[in-house]
């Protein structure tokens, strides 16, 4: 929503929602302070991403997008709305110049390591301390302490003007009470004169604080949380490079059909009901459909799926997926923000933008923790203070309590998993909407599905052809087809596609219906509620149930195929029944694995359909599923029931579907999983978007989301774990400040990184 179209919101009374780019965050806790300020406003719910660093912010009674970036620069950051996405260039664009964001902070990381290394080794290694060291040291550390710290020490310093504390404060307070420490014993005490030692200790001890410097934990410090941040930054870009990759996918120009020729334009200027041309290998403008031309399309990028789909006039094709095959003329159905590609980068990055329920906890804790941990710092220098009097191990203590606490893996610990889990869920075509979802997958336990769409193609097919003796199949499929052709009835359609696949290839590759592929048909009649019939090739064809007698064999194939929940019709010409046809909707190649891979991850696999019990009983033994948990002939508006009274029986339910009597039983459901080849509604009403038509993928999504869901938990585990512990060994005095920060930094570094192994999720 543009600011002008949401304020137009805001002034008429109604909810308006925004997204801003938040500037100036750097930790947890001070997205915790934007995200209270936003909340303190009237009519304002906010919730703010430290990763992603956005707030998605939904208002009303008044309130306008300026007011909300008001209150943002008042609480000490910048906040602005995202850029409108600019028109595709008709050429190539150059390569984009890297992050200049990240390259500063990589500049300042390497000149304050090169500065911090030799003041480190100083005070490590005795041997190494010449006469007046001390001052080398300093000469080294203040550019790394003033300049390289520059960044704590700004936004520690602007959050003190708004009355707040953050991680920042915790670094900054903590080396420049080292570095200031320092510059007294240099100048004022008897750590200036020649021929001064020191000696590293791991852990604090009593000490003559006129002859102790801090020089090597006041730059070492500073370059291990510039590491940390650095580490940090780059993985948090890499955590998101699958939703970047995912919205650089489209194509940028695209061939349009003009008044009969091809002009070159923008994919940023087609409209709905253009029609445009795509050679073999070039990518699909848009979402569309197939007008002319005959080919194969990848999908991979966008499903997952290594196969090419074999397309021709009147299927359906996505944008951003590639044409491998012939040339394509294809019909504009959907442009812009209203394509596959623009809702699945819109359902990731939303998913990504939001907080799951441990996020929240961690989020609270964060705000409060940093003045806590001041207090601690100031409460361990008195104590220490009051129980061994020596002021240079009591401050060593407090400095450590400062920097060991920083609590940046908490922040951390939920965005980096989403955001990594969500992009890997999008590039195997899995969308997940929501970081509250990944909850509702631990917990589910029974899986209903939908058999039409879902199990089934949703399509009828012909299964099976038995013939009279003496007769050929061939000719009874090729005259039944003929005839059945010339019909628009599902279960004549799909008798007429199979006697096409039963063609010479050449023939089968024209375009469907075509002279030459069936016989021509005359005196073409409808029997209502029997068949059809006609002449084809001088003989009177009939199909359907226009014979009252047929051959013992004959009627015991019908019965065997009605049994097996197909639909059994009779075809036969100068008036005696030649043989049977069997259709029926097909059983998905994938979905017995499917089923069982559903088994394995613990759930009970539940079938669910408008059809009759014999047909559903039959597919559910096809797939192996128990006919206990078949529920048969249900209306549209009774698939809600179901899930109720599965729910009201202890059970957590998803449910997998794709029509549009679907979408309320997904939304009842506990985790609805809607597959991406269905209808909008479905989708909509869905957790979790299935974008390829294979049951196989709801089996993935699930564990896919199990994973996220651990390693979040896992992060936070840590996390959590890491500050409790940290904390009291620091006031102890069982830690040396640099020691501490390299801890704190690793803190961090080892979420992000537990984050990106759900990159290699298969």
């Amino acid at each position: 929503m543009t600011s002008t179209t949401a304020e137009t919101a805001a002034d008429a009374g109604t909810t308006g929602e925004v997204e801003l780019l938040i500037g100036g965050m750097t930790c947890a806790s001070c997205a915790a302070r934007v995200e209270k300020k936003l909340n303190r406003m009237d009519g304002v719910s906010a919730t703010v991403n430290f990763a992603t660093e956005k707030a998605k912010v939904t208002y009303a009674g008044g309130v306008q997008v300026a007011d909300l970036i008001a209150t943002v620069e008042k609480t000490g950051y910048t906040a602005e709305e995202p850029p409108p996405p600019e028109p595709a260039p008709e050429a190539e664009p150059e390569a984009p110049a890297p992050d200049a964001e990240l390259g500063a902070l990589r500049h300042r990381l390497l000149v304050s390591a090169l500065l911090a290394a030799p003041v480190v080794l100083l005070a490590m290694v005795p041997a190494l301390q010449f006469d007046n060291w001390q001052w080398l040291s300093l000469t080294l550390a203040a550019p790394v302490v003033v300049w390289g710290g520059a960044p704590f020490h700004r936004a520690a310093w602007t959050n003190l003007r708004h009355g707040a504390a953050t991680m920042d404060t915790l670094v900054s307070v903590g080396t420049l009470a080292a570095f200031g420490w320092s510059l007294w014993a240099l100048f004022f005490g008897d750590a200036g004169m020649a021929g001064m030692h020191d000696e590293f200790r791991l852990t604090v001890s009593r000490m003559d604080g006129a002859s102790t410097i801090y020089l090597e934990v006041a730059s070492g410090v500073v370059a291990l949380i510039l590491l940390g941040r650095y580490l940090e930054a780059r993985s948090k870009r890499r955590a998101g490079a699958a939703l970047k990759a995912l919205m650089e996918l489209g194509a940028k120009d695209v061939a349009v059909l003009r008044d009969g020729r091809e002009v070159r334009v923008p994919v940023s200027s087609l409209a709905v009901g253009d029609r445009f041309v795509v050679r073999p290998g070039e990518k699909i403008a848009t979402d569309g459909t197939v007008a002319e031309g005959v080919s194969a399309v990848d999908a991979s990028m966008l499903t997952g799926e290594s196969v090419p789909v074999d397309v021709g006039p009147g299927d359906r094709v996505t944008g951003a997926t590639v044409n491998a095959g012939g040339r394509l003329v294809v019909e504009a159905t959907r442009v812009g923000a209203d394509t596959q590609l623009a809702r699945m980068a819109r359902l990731v990055e939303d998913a990504q933008n939001g907080k799951a329920e441990v996020q929240r906890l961690a989020d609270r804790i964060s705000a409060v923790f940093v003045p806590v941990v001041i207090l601690i710092a100031l409460g361990t220098f008195g104590a220490w203070l009051g129980v061994t009097g020596d002021t240079a191990a009591a401050f060593t203590a407090a400095v450590a309590v400062l920097i060991i606490a920083c609590p940046c893996a908490l922040g951390l610990a939920t965005p980096t998993a989403l955001m990594v889990g969500t992009g890997r869920g999008a590039q195997l075509g899995i969308l997940i909407k929501g970081p509250e979802v990944l909850e509702s997958t631990r917990r589910v336990d029974t899986v209903v599905l939908d058999k039409t769409g879902t199990v089934t193609t949703g399509r009828m097919s012909l299964q099976a052809v038995y013939v009279a003796e003496g007769e050929d199949d061939k000719e009874l499929l090729r005259l039944a087809g003929a005839l059945e052709h010339a019909s628009e009835h599902p279960v004549a359609r799909a008798i007429a596609a199979g006697a096409e696949m039963g063609v010479p290839p050449l023939e089968r590759s024209r375009e469907r219906g075509s002279a030459g592929v069936l016989p021509a048909v005359q005196h073409f009649e409808n029997v209502p509620g029997r068949g059809v019939r006609g002449r084809v090739e001088g003989r009177e064809v009939a199909v359907g149930r226009l014979y009252d007698v047929l051959p013992e064999e004959l009627a015991r194939a019908a019965r065997e195929a009605e049994q097996e929940g197909r639909t059994a019709v009779v075809a036969g010409w100068d008036g005696r029944a030649r043989g049977v046809l069997a259709v029926a909707d097909a059983v998905k190649e994938t979905s017995t694995e499917a089923v069982r891979e559903l088994r394995a991850l613990g759930l009970t696999p539940v079938l669910l359909t408008g059809d009759n019990r014999t047909v559903a009983e039959a597919v559910a033994r096809t797939v192996g599923i128990d006919s206990a948990h078949v529920y048969a002939e249900v209306l549209p508006e009774d698939k809600v029931d179901v899930v109720r009274r599965l729910q009201r029986e202890g059970r957590s339910v998803a449910m997998v579907g794709d029509g549009v009597n679907d979408a309320a039983a997904l939304a009842t459901a506990d985790l609805g999983l809607a597959m991406g080849t269905g209808t909008d509604a479905a989708i909509e009403a869905g957790d979790l978007t299935l974008v390829r038509g294979d049951l196989r993928v709801a089996a993935d999504a699930i564990r896919l989301s199990r994973r996220t869901l651990a390693t979040i938990k896992g992060n936070l585990v840590w996390a959590f774990g890491y500050n409790v512990a940290a904390l009291p060994l620091a006031a102890a005095g069982l830690l040396n400040p640099m020691i501490a920060g390299a801890a704190m930094a690793f803190s961090s570094v080892f979420v992000v990184t537990n984050s990106l192994r759900l990159r290699a999720f298969r």
